[in-house]
C-alpha cells in the first residue's frame, strides 16, 4: 500500500474552488489527499504545527500551496519541509496579474516550484509520485494516450471538415 499524500494548503477557505479542481485531478490519478486551511500571514504558527505533524509521519508528500495575493504560504512551506511544495495560486486581477510575482520570486534557498493550472498541478504531483509507482506511472501514460488520441481526432475532423468546404467552393485538392 503506497503512502504517498498530497497535501493541498489553503491560504483561506476562498481558495477552495481552485483546490476543488487540484483535489479532482488527483482522484483522477489515484493519488491521496487531503486540504487544510492555514495563512502564512496570519496563521503561521498553524501552518508550520501542521507542517511538524506532516513530517513526522512515515511516506512520500508533496505540498501544493493555493493562495493569492502576496503568497508567503508556498516559500514558508517549502523552507520549512523536505519535501516537494507546488505553487498553484488561485487566478487574479489584482494588480493587473502582477500579484504573480510573489509566486515567482522566492529568496535563495526557498524552491517552490509554481505551476498555474490546477490540473497540471496534480500532474505534477502524480509525476513524483510515480517515480516510485509503476501502476500510477502506466495510469500517467494513459492519460498522455488519451491527450494524443483527442489531438488525433480533433485534427481529423477539422481536415474532413476543410476537405468538404474545399470541393463544395469549386478548388482542388
Amino acid at each position: 500500500m503506497s503512502r504517498d499524500l498530497a497535501v493541498i494548503f489553503m491560504g483561506s477557505k476562498v481558495d477552495y474552488e481552485h483546490a476543488a479542481r487540484i483535489e479532482e485531478w488527483l482522484d483522477r490519478f489515484g493519488v491521496a489527499h487531503e486540504t487544510r486551511i492555514a495563512s502564512a500571514h496570519k496563521t503561521p504558527e498553524k501552518l508550520f504545527s501542521i507542517l511538524k505533524e506532516l513530517e513526522t509521519r512515515e511516506g512520500n508528500f508533496v505540498y501544493i500551496a493555493v493562495a493569492g495575493l502576496s503568497n508567503a504560504l508556498s516559500g514558508m512551506a517549502d523552507f520549512a519541509t523536505t519535501r516537494p511544495v507546488v505553487s498553484c495560486p488561485p487566478p487574479s486581477e489584482a494588480f493587473g496579474g502582477a500579484d504573480i510575482f510573489s509566486s515567482l520570486r522566492m529568496p535563495p534557498g526557498v524552491a517552490a516550484c509554481l505551476i498555474l493550472d490546477p490540473r497540471n498541478a496534480a500532474l505534477f504531483a502524480a509525476k513524483i509520485f510515480a517515480l516510485g509507482s509503476p501502476e500510477l506511472r502506466a495510469k500517467i501514460a494513459a492519460f498522455h494516450a488519451e491527450q494524443v488520441e483527442r489531438i488525433e481526432a480533433d485534427d481529423a475532423s477539422l481536415n474532413r471538415g476543410c476537405v468538404a468546404r474545399t470541393r463544395l467552393e469549386g478548388g482542388t485538392l
